[in-house]
């Protein structure tokens, strides 16, 4: 019998290519998700869709009947710890099998960025939760780059507070790929690990730059600035003050050398090196000279 996989963030950049990697496997899709109107994306996933919300517990129980296996994403925020709680709750009661969670990278009490600190209070919980688990610690995500597309598109330049640091960025398509692997693993396989995902080499911004401007035919710079000038962009741009001050942590933290590291786990869980900078701005090429078109 075909096993029922439950996503959760399901409308999001990590889970919506899960959903693709998982497409034409042998397992019933189902996807929580908050809002009615984003429903096509996983509906045309051929998911089955359930509103619900992990703020809400009460709205949780249909949509974890019959499930064996949740992929349980929780929104970055102060709630994080709370919508963890909420969603295990509703897998012990519902007598899910396993939790594949998505944490990150660096995850502990002592993390020098909140994020990092909450997500070890879930991860903890969901090791503790008498369940399978499996948990997934992605590095710098490359997607973070399309934030950049408008000024890349209209200056040839973009700006982050990350000085000359070197990071072990990944692209969310191999995130999504290793989650789905252990998925469709046996459940015993995987359970008590923790990956740490990175891409296949660490890389500065100034790097980054040039395999843009490689893959774009022009010049691309990157103009480092301080955490000051990020900060006025991101609230200038409508950004939650709390999101602000956590990439700013992260900023600070990946300046001091902290996510200069990769792993070879990528290449373990699938058999092949993860995607190289280089095959991320050349997928999304389009994106970074459209972006100044809108």
């Amino acid at each position: 019998m075909s096993r029922t996989v439950l996503i959760t963030g399901a409308t999001g950049t990590v889970s919506t290519p899960l959903m693709n990697a998982l497409e034409g496997a042998d397992v019933n899709l189902r996807a929580l998700v908050r809002d009615e109107s984003k429903a096509d994306g996983p509906r045309e996933r051929n998911a089955e869709v359930v509103i619900g919300d992990l703020d809400d517990a009460r709205s949780l129980p249909p949509a974890f009947e019959d499930v064996q296996d949740v992929w349980l994403l929780t929104p970055n925020g102060p709630r994080a710890p709370e919508n963890n709680m909420n969603a295990v709750w509703a897998a012990r009661q519902a007598g899910v099998e396993r939790i594949v969670r998505l944490s990150v990278v660096g995850a502990a009490h002592h993390a020098p960025n909140r994020s990092g600190r909450l997500h070890a209070l879930s991860d903890r919980e969901t090791e503790r939760c008498g369940l399978r688990w499996t948990i997934l610690r992605p590095h710098w995500f490359m997607q973070n780059l399309l934030n950049e597309a408008g000024d890349i598109s209209a200056t040839g330049t973009f700006s982050l507070n990350m000085a000359s640091t070197g990071i072990g960025m990944i692209d969310v398509r191999d995130i999504a790929e290793c989650a789905a692997s252990v998925l469709l693993d046996d459940p015993d396989r995987h359970h008590g690990e923790t990956y740490t995902l990175t891409g296949p080499r660490s890389l500065t911004f100034d790097e980054v730059a040039d395999q843009l401007g490689l893959a774009l035919g022009g010049s691309i710079t990157y103009l480092p600035v301080s955490d000051d000038a990020k900060r006025k962009t991101l609230l200038g741009s409508g950004v939650p003050k709390w999101t602000v001050d956590m990439l700013e942590e992260y900023a600070q933290a990946y300046v001091s050398g902290w996510g200069d590291f990769t792993t070879d786990t990528v290449a373990d869980l699938l058999g092949r090196p993860p995607r190289d900078v280089a095959d991320f701005v050349r997928d999304h090429a389009a994106a970074f000279t459209s972006a100044g078109d809108s």
